[in-house]
């Protein structure tokens, strides 16, 4: 790629976000290149079992919708670059961006970089992860059907996995590191009147138990460091997301969070540089809102591109 070639359009991001996006572009004859990052395809390369993306009545592995997705990208000339972002410069056009082996000239952009979902930071979380640790009650509650499980956190999140999953669940037990909970007070009141859910206060999760898949937890009270066995067959994780935005510190405007700030449907700050996915939403985090976000996107860079000839 010669340096002096200005794209019409780079996509930074391969998730369900930026390979709709590439879709939806390429069909519109706009040539997009993917710059994909070095772990490409996003939160479903993580996820076993896909039930909820619609067309798969049977239900369809994580990688392999991912797979399935860029190939349908690549059918329509999609190009693609498989390395990280490193920096961008949005301050003049044509836009630059970085990788870590070139620099790329662009007309527009579409970020679509997504979220990553935080961690305890334990080994044997990172162990059984797909094996009954999870971070998406809504992907993978049914996995779970007549089960005893548990949700850490005491926020919204938090909230909104116990109650989806005490719909499907024997028993939800809230583990919580504190004596109260962050969430707002009505989703506190909803989750708090499920009859199968309960609740562990001043308490952290020490170890996931379980070789194969998981079968329990250690827990630890924070204020008296006593050590107690729960026998549980799933950890559902909801301490937050993080999107991944760190790249864009100084070019765009971001949230406390770092969430990219919504100005108008898929517009950032930057006229001509454009979001879809996780990493401007807070709420949903789904891959078929994310794909409905590329689409929307991709939409409106096509009408950009279109209004900047004329």
């Amino acid at each position: 790629m010669k340096d002096t070639q200005v794209e019409k359009l780079v996509i930074i991001g391969s998730g369900p976000a930026g390979l709709t996006a590439a879709i939806y572009t390429a069909r519109g004859n706009l040539n997009p290149l993917v710059v994909a990052g070095r772990e490409a395809g996003g939160q479903l390369m993580l996820t076993t079992d896909v039930d909820d993306f619609p067309g798969f009545p049977e239900g369809i592995g994580g990688p392999e919708l991912m797979m399935r997705m860029r190939q349908q990208a690549e059918r329509f000339d999609t190009r693609f670059v498989a390395e990280d972002v490193l920096s961008v410069d949005f301050r003049q056009k044509p836009f630059t961006i970085k990788t870590e082996t070139q620099e790329i000239k662009a007309d527009s952009v579409i970020i679509a970089t997504g979220a990553s979902a935080m961690w305890l930071g334990l080994s044997s979380e990172q162990r059984l992860r797909g094996k009954g640790v999870s971070a998406c009650a809504v992907c993978d509650a049914l996995f779970f059907k007549g089960k005893n499980v548990i949700v850490v956190g005491g926020g919204d999140a938090a909230m909104r996995e116990a109650q989806h999953l005490s719909k499907h669940c024997k028993s939800v037990t809230l583990v919580h590191r504190r004596d109260s909970l962050r969430a707002q007070p009505a989703l506190q009141d909803l989750v708090k009147s499920k009859p199968n859910v309960k609740f562990i206060w001043d308490s952290i999760v020490e170890e996931v138990l379980g070789e194969e898949k998981v079968t329990g937890v250690k827990l630890k009270n924070v204020k008296t460091s006593e050590m107690t066995t729960l026998d549980i067959e799933g950890v559902f994780v909801a301490i937050g997301h993080k999107p991944n935005t760190g790249f864009l510190k100084g070019q765009l405007e971001l949230d406390e969070k770092g969430y990219i700030i919504v100005r108008d449907e898929t517009q950032t700050s930057v006229q001509g540089v454009f979001f879809a996915g996780d990493v401007a939403d807070k709420r949903y985090k789904q891959a078929v809102t994310a794909a409905g976000m590329g689409t929307k996107a991709a939409l409106d860079v096509e009408e950009y591109l279109e209004n900047l000839k004329g």
